[in-house]
């Protein structure tokens, strides 16, 4: 499986963006897929994630209300639409999938496949 993330860039405080997660070599509708963004010096950290039935099952904190995740099944392709960006929201965004077909992840360790990032930054 091989994920391709696109969609970030240059962006001013309140703008939006959206990001893409193309899913290659396996079918996305049988896979948990999540996005992760890491910003220099920090930790990956785990914003949302959909479960591999559907269903978007987590948002962190800092980006409820601001960012949606959705999924396509049919163009095999993972969305994150961001609203309200911060400065705060500048990072490399990673999307993710679960280690298998029919397999979940609550975790950073437990992600079997990732995109290769795409940063965002997001100008005061």
């Amino acid at each position: 499986v091989q994920l391709q993330a696109s969609g970030g860039g240059l962006v001013q405080t309140g703008g939006s963006l959206r990001l893409s997660c193309a899913v290659f070599g396996g079918t996305l509708s049988i896979y948990g897929m999540g996005w992760f963004r890491q910003a220099p010096g920090k930790e990956r950290e785990f914003l949302a994630k959909i479960n591999w039935r559907g269903g978007v099952t987590y948002y962190t904190d800092s980006v409820k209300g601001r960012f949606t995740m959705s999924r396509d099944n049919a163009k095999n392709t993972v969305y994150l639409q961001m609203n309200s960006l911060k400065p705060e929201d500048t990072a490399v965004y990673y999307c993710a999938a679960g280690s298998g077909p029919y397999r979940d992840f609550g975790a950073v360790t437990e992600v079997g496949y990732w995109g290769q990032g795409t940063q965002v930054t997001v100008s005061s």
